[in-house]
């Protein structure tokens, strides 16, 4: 699966994802300081899922991925919404 994560993912998670065999672009690698409209407009470009801070996005990602293609994710540490 394809992410974008913006900068303020603690690199944890980034590192963690790529271990699990996802391809990550990291904001922070990139293009620190970009507004989250161009953050959002280079996810879409680049159809990737779109990674704001998060402390449970690696187990989610895992236990959840064949739901989470095309669609909008919220995860919180309350709980998950997917929605197609």
């Amino acid at each position: 699966m394809k992410f974008l994560a913006d900068e303020s993912v603690d690199r944890q998670i980034v590192d963690r994802l790529r271990i699990d065999g996802h391809f990550v672009w990291y904001i922070a690698e990139m293009k620190r300081g970009i507004s989250d409209d161009a953050v959002l407009d280079m996810a879409n470009r680049k159809k990737a899922l779109l990674l704001t801070k998060v402390k449970i996005v690696s187990s989610t990602v895992n236990k959840h991925i064949k739901e989470l293609t095309n669609a909008f994710t919220v995860i919180t540490a309350g709980g998950i919404r997917i929605r197609q």
